[in-house]
């Protein structure tokens, strides 16, 4: 079942990769935008993933397992083919979301557009490097700080639930001590009680 589906994909992603979606002429007045580019050439990556890792090569590393347990490997098979993809697909997500990226392809495809009758010379440096440069960097070296921001406040938080798990478990392994020296003691006393119980008894009449 899952060997059909990756062949089919597979001889899809053959006919139209990502290359050729983006070299494909456009129909007049059809603008392609960026971000659904984007998006088709992921899939495309998918697809053509999925129809490497076929499911006839699966079974050609692990034939003996194959042989005596063909149901089992399917499944193993369409588990692990599932959780690639989506594993993928949730990486890229935090990336596009990371780099603002959606938003910037949609200003990219706004400013070409715009671009388009515009009349006047297009941007030329001012003759200043530094001016220049920190204009063109300061927008992404703020985007980056941002991104970097929220790691670390991500990570500090994670390392906030650490600690309190560690807290917790000392905690916990302070209350199991108290309550084994607690025995140890009752243990000790029981002991001494029958040591003079015993004595008592062992007494000449």
């Amino acid at each position: 079942m899952a060997e059909a589906s990756s062949v089919n994909v597979g001889s899809g992603c053959e006919e139209k990769g990502p290359e050729e979606l983006s070299q494909e002429p456009a129909r007049p007045g059809t603008i392609i935008s960026r971000v659904k580019l984007f998006d088709t050439m992921v899939d495309t990556f998918l697809q053509k993933l999925v129809a490497a890792g076929s499911f006839q090569r699966f079974t050609d590393c692990y034939k003996r397992f194959y042989q005596l347990q063909p149901e089992m490997t399917q499944r193993i098979y369409d588990k692990f083919v599932t959780q690639l993809q989506t594993s993928i697909q949730e990486e890229i997500s935090e990336i596009k979301a990371e780099g603002n990226l959606e938003a910037v392809l949609i200003a990219l495809d706004a400013i070409v557009e715009e671009s388009k009758d515009r009349k006047e010379p297009a941007w030329r440096p001012s003759g200043i490097p530094e001016k220049d440069l920190r204009s063109a960097m300061a927008p992404y070296l703020l985007q980056q700080r941002d991104a970097l921001q929220r790691r670390v406040q991500r990570q500090e938080a994670e390392n906030r639930q650490l600690a309190d798990a560690v807290l917790a478990g000392r905690r916990q392994l302070e209350e199991l001590q108290l309550q084994a020296q607690a025995r140890q003691q009752a243990w000790q006393a029981l002991h001494r009680e029958q040591k003079e119980l015993l004595a008592i008894l062992k007494e000449p009449e």
